[in-house]
């Protein structure tokens, strides 16, 4: 599971700690748009890493917060031109202004050590998430093969930099140094690495951590390993020819692991890399080797045993073999396959960690180690590497002779999601649930045959009385009762339960809480195992809200679990999940052609510590009921901002003053009592600046985030909904006689209701295809599929419907069935859940792409 970046802050180490007021002083004047008349000022410090101590700032004016992370070097005694801070800022400064590699934005930089004690910087503050673990623990397989490959990416990004043009051309050298001899290097005593930091040859690096393995071992240090000194002799042997070219030279990161990478708080891609304190110019292919580490050992300091990388251990699904990763790295990075030196880099990768871990080891015997405690165990594990390394030496084959196709690799994604989620038989290409979901769907089942149908006529009635405003008693006796059978939340995508619980409890401990939160996040679905129980909630319109199932509150939700904060999820999301509140999402407005997000005007002004927002709104579904206390407004926030970066989404109070609800609306003369579908006002209306989602400009972002799993959840009751309409049809054939024999008898509907069946069976292997897809590939690849199952799924559902309305004759068309309802939602869908005409768009732009590849 990953770490929350804020979850990895806590008390700051006394042996680190500094003047926070001498600190508060200097941000205050060198870093742009640091808040002012500051109310609170905090510091934390980052555990995780064992280099630069690293700390998170906190500074908060009235309401209103603000993170920054700043880096310093270490107190003490240090090897010269080591925990260079400088060079840190000079690399990021260089890459955050002139490329689009992920890394934080950097502030300023102080080398003035009167301030704090030593020199440090600030950088932007990154909300995301770290995987601590390479072998990413609760994240489904088919997720684990895509943050892993967004790594390989991450890496080629780096690599692509052109140093020169970014102003690094001088941020190390490249090629053709002369070695030190190792004799000199262990008859030095003076503590600096001869302008080590800035030299990435291989053969310079491996005489620069021979000598820093030197200096950090010895009489009161850590150990010395005769090993590590024949290992240095052997990798003097076998430096790869390519080295004295610099065909592989360029910028380096140096410590480029899983770890060391922020991924969006909710997408498997890469926002920020940080730790660059061992960045230079240099030998590209070792940095690639040293991010495949833990294939071989496990580097984590909680873990002593160094062996246990995933060749050596139970390899988890879903992670890419070596191969793989590495042909995702050499695909992106444009690289040959380094099958001829990858035992050399390997090899240098685990000697270069082993000398890493014993100055870990020696600063904590000297007592500056910015790990704690947890770096006492650094000696051993260096031990661990070097003997890692020689048994990989002494492999015949260490890597094949070719990398692995693009098909194969895929292949084996295809494998390890069927296998793992919908026991799914590969090449049958048929869709079976599993034993899991399909007891969930047989209780579904009867619970609609015992409480849901004879209920509805009671809630018809109530919907068109004068008491339609009101909440019939029964509805909430009937959730009680859904969640007692374990049919409560069942939309929840297990990955967003995932990342609630996380932002909620973090490392945190309270199991009692815990337990009473994790009943609300449904049974831990995929989104394909959920389509087999959405299909039958669609049987009703008045079911999908029994089981909290139901739109837009499930959309909302969606919002709330992938990019709400803690205090937002407390305050907003858990009344939802529990059923007691509802809510409404206000997009759409009356004079713009709100299909397209780009058009929306309603306005979204910030003042003081709160947003101002003025506009109108309709079709917001849910804001009629009495029970709807949020609604989610997208508005623009920055009108000069680029296109898709004008909108942000906030969370409002639905009695925030300002707020006019100034009628229902009605859809074919249904208003949808006591849901409605409202057009609102807002007029002045002030929000506390704590309630905007993710960050100014992300609401495009969050709306198309919102459109993920949600997105198929009209399309899978729309099946329901048909096969609804096919069940009455049938039966209504089978007793009505017309000309002397039963409908069911004559010819021209034995033809229809064959083609109804037809489409329907397409329709829903197309849908559960598209759910498929939505698990295994991300919104973004399944975009195309999941168009088609939008436009199929509406009028599929209007075709069998309309059919089974004729078969009714007036009776269809009337109040007295469900048909005329479930028709006019099926219809409104065509343009509710996106205009046909934009999906059709989508998929043919997929298909001219594919024609041009």
């Amino acid at each position: 599971m990953a770490n929350r970046t804020s979850d990895l802050a806590g008390r700051v180490d006394p042996a680190q700690s500094f003047d926070i007021e001498a600190l508060l002083r200097y941000a205050s004047a060198n870093v742009h748009g640091f808040p002012s008349n500051i109310s609170n000022f905090t510091l934390s410090q980052f555990g995780h890493g064992q280099s630069n101590p690293t700390f998170l700032i906190e500074a908060r004016s009235g309401t209103f917060a603000k993170k920054y992370v700043l880096r310093k070097k270490p107190h003490g005694k240090l090897l010269a031109s080591a925990h260079a801070v400088e060079r840190e800022y000079e690399v990021l400064h260089a890459l955050g202004t002139h490329t689009q590699v992920p890394v934080p934005k950097v502030f300023c930089l102080c080398t003035d050590s009167s301030v704090i004690g030593t020199p440090f910087y600030i950088m932007e503050y990154l909300e995301g998430r770290i995987f601590i673990d390479p072998n990413l623990p609760d994240v489904l397989p088919k997720r684990r093969r895509d943050i892993c490959r967004a790594v390989s990416q991450a890496l080629a990004s780096v690599h692509s930099a052109n140093v020169d043009a970014i102003g690094l051309g001088n941020y190390g050298k490249r090629k053709d140094y002369s070695p030190l001899s190792f004799e000199d290097c262990f008859q030095c005593h003076a503590y600096e690495f001869f302008s080590c930091v800035n030299k990435f040859s291989d053969l310079l690096q491996v005489e620069r951590w021979a000598k820093q393995y030197l200096l950090s071992t010895g009489e009161g240090k850590s150990r010395r390993n005769p090993k590590m000194l024949e290992l240095v002799d052997w990798l003097r042997q076998h430096i790869p020819h390519e080295d004295s070219l610099g065909e592989t030279a360029g910028l380096v990161h140096g410590d480029f692991r899983i770890d060391n990478v922020v991924f969006h708080p909710t997408e498997d891609r890469v926002i920020g890399i940080l730790d660059w304190e061992l960045s230079t110019l240099g030998n590209q292919m070792s940095d690639v080797a040293y991010s495949c580490l833990s294939y071989f050992v496990n580097i984590s300091l909680e873990d002593l045993d160094g062996s246990d990388g995933f060749e050596r251990s139970s390899f988890p699904e879903g992670i890419p073999s070596l191969p793989e990763y590495l042909a995702d790295y050499c695909s992106a990075a444009g690289r040959p396959w380094p099958v001829d030196q990858w035992k050399f880099y390997i090899a240098f990768s685990l000697f270069r960690a082993a000398s890493i871990f014993a100055g870990i080891h020696s600063r904590w015997i000297m007592g500056n180690a910015s790990g704690g405690e947890r770096a006492r165990f650094a000696g051993e594990k260096a031990d661990s590497f070097i003997k890692t390394a020689w048994l990989f030496i002494q492999r015949k084959s260490v890597l094949p002779l070719h990398p692995p196709s693009e098909t194969t690799r895929e292949d084996n994604i295809r494998i390890f999601v069927s296998e793992s989620q919908i026991q799914v038989t590969p090449t049958s290409g048929k869709f079976v649930p599993s034993e899991k979901v399909q007891d969930l769907r047989d209780k579904l089942i009867k619970f609609m045959e015992d409480h849901i149908y004879p209920k509805e006529s009671d809630f018809y009635k109530l919907a068109q009385s004068t008491m339609r405003w009101t909440i019939h008693p029964d509805e909430e006796k009937l959730k009680d009762l859904a969640k007692r059978e374990g049919l409560w939340n069942l939309w929840i995508p297990f990955d967003s339960a995932a990342r609630a619980r996380e932002v909620i409890f973090g490392s945190r401990n309270d199991s009692l809480v815990e337990n009473k939160f994790n009943r609300l996040l449904g049974a831990g679905l995929s989104n394909l195992e959920y389509g087999y129980l959405c299909e039958i909630m669609g049987r009703s319109i008045c079911a999908p809200q029994i089981f909290n199932c139901g739109a837009p509150d499930t959309g909302n939700m969606e919002v709330l679990l992938r990019y709400g904060n803690e205090e937002q999820i407390k305050e907003w999301l858990v009344p939802l999940l529990e059923g007691k509140t509802r809510s409404g999402f206000a997009m759409t407005e009356p004079q713009v052609a709100s299909s397209d997000a780009t058009n929306i005007e309603c306005s979204i002004k910030r003042h003081g510590d709160s947003y101002i927002i003025n506009g109108k709104k309709w079709w917001t579904s849910g804001a009629m009921d009495p029970r709807c206390k949020l609604l989610i407004v997208m508005g623009k926030t920055d009108l000069t901002a680029p296109k898709h970066k004008q909108q942000s989404m906030i969370l409002v109070d639905i009695n925030t003053p300002g707020i006019t609800i100034k009628r229902p609306l009605t859809v074919f003369g249904f208003d949808d009592a006591p849901h409605g579908h409202a057009e609102i006002f807002f007029e002045n209306v002030s929000v506390p600046a704590n309630n905007i989602l993710l960050g100014e400009g992300c609401g495009f972002e969050i709306a198309q985030g919102r459109l993920g799993p949600g997105r198929l959840h009209h399309c899978m009751r729309l099946i329901g909904a048909a096969e609804r309409g096919m069940q009455m049809m049938v039966q209504r054939a089978l007793e009505r006689r017309a000309f002397g024999k039963l409908i069911a008898e004559h010819g021209a509907f034995l033809s229809d209701v064959a083609k109804c069946r037809i489409e329907l069976e397409k329709t829903r292997l197309l849908v559960l295809e598209a759910a498929d897809q939505l698990d295994r590939l991300g919104n973004k690849k399944a975009r195309a599929t999941i168009a088609m199952a939008k436009v199929a799924a509406p009028n599929m559902a209007l075709m069998v419907l309309d059919t089974a309305m004729q078969v009714h004759g007036a009776a269809g068309v009337s109040g007295d069935t469900v048909l005329a309802h479930l028709w006019a939602t099926a219809r409104t869908l065509r343009i509710a859940d996106g205009p046909d005409e934009v999906h059709l768009g989508t998929i043919a732009k997929t298909e001219l792409r594919k024609s041009r590849l």
